[in-house]
């Protein structure tokens, strides 16, 4: 399929070879605008395309990574795939930047791996990711003050300016804890319906910033694709007349959040 000198194999997700999968992937352009193909090792197969080698060796392939624009268009590319499979049945989405020396080496892994990979498909069967994600409103409308509020009547200005800041703080920290609340109550919501739930670690920094308010929560949930909407609602419903706090709501997604553990080092030509 490929000139191992000039390329290598990008590894998008693992499947299982149908005659679907293999018309689904016949359609797909990959991270480097590559025909997209299933290498195949009996009941197992896994989505790849063949990619540069000046762009996906391991120096240049970190590089692409430490570059916010690049990396932003290589993850575009690779969710592109996934997405494209998901409907298919369980698909298992590798991590981003995936790539092996050659074919042989992707066989090679799916040979070693089965008895771990054929498990995961079966148990994500009919399910799909959902994220949640709680936040305290942002700037002022979660500390439930506003600059016109900044004074009380009759005080000084520099006491007016003090009380206007103990209030902020006191807005803050209620809403703070309201979010707290809501995150839980969502989680016992969801819980009777999601079949996992993975926590991952809030946002933080830049990313967080660019949403608004304190992220409290950021969690994915595994949910059986027949009761996707009634999760969602469920999920709202505990959020509702939450003053302070907004839920983020967002799916179905495959299921990135509970697909595999990293792959060993020796199977993983670049990551």
């Amino acid at each position: 399929m490929t000139d191992i000198a000039q390329h290598m194999v990008y590894a998008y997700a693992v499947l299982r070879p149908t005659p679907e999968a293999a018309r689904a992937v016949a359609a797909l352009r990959g991270v480097a605008g590559e025909q997209v193909g299933l290498v195949e090792t009996g009941d197992l197969a896994a989505a790849v395309g063949p990619v540069p080698a000046e762009e996906f060796g391991e120096a240049p392939l970190k590089a692409r990574l430490e570059e916010l624009t690049r990396l932003e268009s290589l993850a575009r590319g690779h969710h592109g795939v996934v997405s494209a499979l998901a409907p298919l049945g369980a698909v298992l989405p590798l991590r981003l930047a995936t790539v092996y020396r050659d074919e042989d080496r992707v066989r090679q892994t799916l040979q070693e791996r089965r008895n771990e990979f054929l498990p995961l498909l079966e148990r994500l069967t009919g399910r799909v990711e959902w994220g949640v994600k709680v936040y305290t409103a942002a700037g002022e409308e979660a500390a439930g003050v506003s600059e016109g509020d900044a004074g009380d009547a009759g005080l000084s200005p520099g006491r007016a300016y003090l009380a206007a800041r103990r209030k902020r703080r006191r807005g803050a920290e209620d809403a703070w804890q309201a979010a707290v609340r809501t995150a839980a109550r969502i989680a016992d919501e969801a819980g009777e319906i999601a079949v996992e739930r993975v926590a991952h670690r809030p946002q933080r920094g830049e990313l967080a910033k660019a949403e608004g308010g304190e992220n409290i929560a950021n969690d994915a949930y595994l949910v059986p694709a027949d009761r996707a909407e009634d999760f969602r609602a469920r999920v709202l419903a505990a959020a509702e007349g939450q003053e302070g706090v907004r839920v983020e709501v967002t799916g179905p997604w495959a299921p990135y959040s509970f697909a595999l553990p990293p792959a060993p080092a020796a199977h993983r030509e670049s990551a």
